[in-house]
């Protein structure tokens, strides 16, 4: 039976799986012994610089810009010009690690000027401490990143989404391990944790990829018109496909402007949500790139490109169409699920469910669009998406700087809820980049097929589950803890959904009842 994310997305979704649950895991734990104290924002907004990169570079802009002429070259039978070019990549990356270690540490307090500008006193020294010492990080994330590549263009998914799980397991091991004092010791440890990990994600992968690549030699390819074109492809790419990650970026920035605990909320509600985007909208477009890459070289581009893009679309609604209603309507229990241990109470969660409802406004939009931008990459159109992007991450800068600054004075409330304004701007920008990146398909893939009846069916299901779920959480009341809750409201939410969608007559749907019913 055909598996429900085809081709190489199970393997890219079982590692994403692995990584992603670690980093729960991880947030679980940092709560549990943080909660929302400024020592915990300290650490976040210092974290997010090489978890930015991390994603950045592993998750999208490294294998938009040398996966599609890797594999062309491979597919030519190219082999040697193929290793050549991983090569130049490689010594690059060196280049740029030394260069990003350098001026990350040097430039430390200028990098938390910028990165948190309302931050005053003790905690901006402490943050600036952290950019320090987690910056060596960074240059063993890129390389990581250079593996994943090489991984993924030999259809090698699984280990190099995987090895994440190593990098939040000694995040963990630091945490815990650490001597039980002042909480500014304890966010050190867990800074040196960040740095180990780095390492061993890099370690796990390099036996693999020098298997896959004999005879590797690093350089630089000044004379490679291979390596000029993944240069040239590089910021686009960098701008277009870790769009999602720079727009968090700067919500961390804008964040860092709300009273203390806002930071860490959001970064507890980015884990939450950037799971689905990672889970479906990632591992189906990385999967997908090569295959993508491929047809447009067989000069495919037309109602083959179509047909894949539409088989992606209709598998990444089917699973972020009920995750949007889940957030919207049971943030709380998914929160409190995940974080409310030690010093994240339940006043927390309910926190970290309002930013998440903001954030749910533009998830399917976010998740589809990393599909349509692999499109774009397998035609080698760079340009177009940049300029999308370009304007998501403008849009989302002002109207996150309104709702953050401007609009709770206007509304009379809490100056702490602008961090829920942020992510709602988010998402209305990704949105407008959604419709962008659709419209300029048309022209070269031809209209795309109504599908109206296809979404009314899925959101008409994912109401219903949602109403089932608070009818349970009605039943279930307070009587009970959060995991247990959680069970009793999540359990029926997605048995409802799976069940209305199989009698609505949803293929994959029908395909995962008959899985789980062990059909042949």
């Amino acid at each position: 039976m055909k598996s429900p994310l085809r081709g190489g997305a199970p393997l890219v979704a079982a590692g994403i799986v692995l990584s992603r649950l670690a980093g729960l895991v991880r947030q679980r734990v940092l709560s549990h012994y943080l909660g929302l104290s400024l020592p915990a924002d300290a650490f976040n907004q210092a974290f997010r610089i090489p978890n930015f990169l991390q994603n950045l570079f592993g998750e999208g802009v490294l294998s938009a810009s040398f996966i599609p002429a890797y594999s062309r070259l491979r597919a030519e039978g190219r082999d040697q010009e193929a290793r050549s070019l991983a090569g130049a990549v490689l010594g690059i990356l060196f280049l740029v690690l030394a260069v990003l270690v350098a001026l990350g540490i040097t430039a430390a307090p200028w990098l938390v000027t910028v990165l948190a500008p309302g931050f005053e006193g003790p905690k901006r020294e402490l943050t600036i401490q952290l950019v320090r010492v987690l910056f060596p990080g960074v240059g063993l994330l890129v390389l990581s990143a250079w593996c994943l590549s090489i991984l993924n263009s030999h259809r090698k998914f699984f280990l190099s989404y995987a090895a994440p799980v190593l990098w939040n397991l000694a995040i963990i091991a630091a945490t815990i391990a650490a001597p039980q004092g002042p909480l500014e010791g304890v966010v050190l440890w867990v800074a040196w944790g960040a740095v180990a990990g780095g390492a061993l994600q890099l370690l796990v992968q390099l036996p693999s990829v020098l298997s896959l690549v004999p005879g590797l030699r690093p350089g630089l390819g000044r004379a490679n018109p291979n390596v000029r074109s993944v240069l040239g492809n590089f910021f686009p790419a960098f701008v277009t496909r870790g769009v999602t990650q720079i727009s968090a970026f700067v919500d961390g920035i804008l964040a860092s402007l709300l009273p203390g605990g806002a930071v860490t909320a959001m970064a507890n509600a980015q884990v939450l949500y950037t799971l689905p985007v990672s889970l479906f909208g990632m591992s189906i477009a990385a999967a997908e790139l090569p295959e993508l890459a491929a047809a447009a070289v067989a000069g495919e581009a037309g109602p083959r490109l179509r047909s894949r893009l539409e088989d992606g679309r209709r598998r990444v609604a089917f699973f972020v169409v009920p995750t949007v209603v889940a957030f919207l309507l049971l943030g709380e229990i998914i929160a409190a699920l995940f974080f409310q241990t030690g010093r994240f109470t339940a006043e927390d969660a309910r926190y970290v469910w309002m930013i998440l409802g903001g954030s749910a406004i533009g998830l399917l939009a976010s998740t589809q669009g990393r599909l349509y931008n692999s499109v774009y990459f397998a035609l080698h159109d760079t340009r177009a998406p940049l300029r999308f992007a370009t304007i998501r991450v403008a849009l989302s800068i002002m109207l996150g700087y309104f709702a953050a600054v401007h609009l709770p004075r206007l509304l009379d409330v809490n100056p702490r809820w602008g961090a829920a304004g942020i992510t709602a701007a988010a998402g209305i920008s990704a949105w407008v980049e959604f419709i962008l990146l659709q419209r300029g398909l048309v022209s070269r893939l031809g209209p795309e097929p109504r599908r109206a009846g296809y979404s009314l069916r899925l959101w008409g299901a994912a109401l219903l589950a949602g109403a089932t779920a608070w009818l349970a959480l009605t039943l279930a009341g307070r009587r009970f803890g959060p995991e247990l809750r959680a069970l009793m409201v999540l359990i029926p939410f997605g048995l409802v959904y799976l069940l209305a969608t199989a009698l609505a007559g949803i293929p994959l749907a029908r395909r995962l009842i008959g899985r789980g019913a062990g059909a042949p």
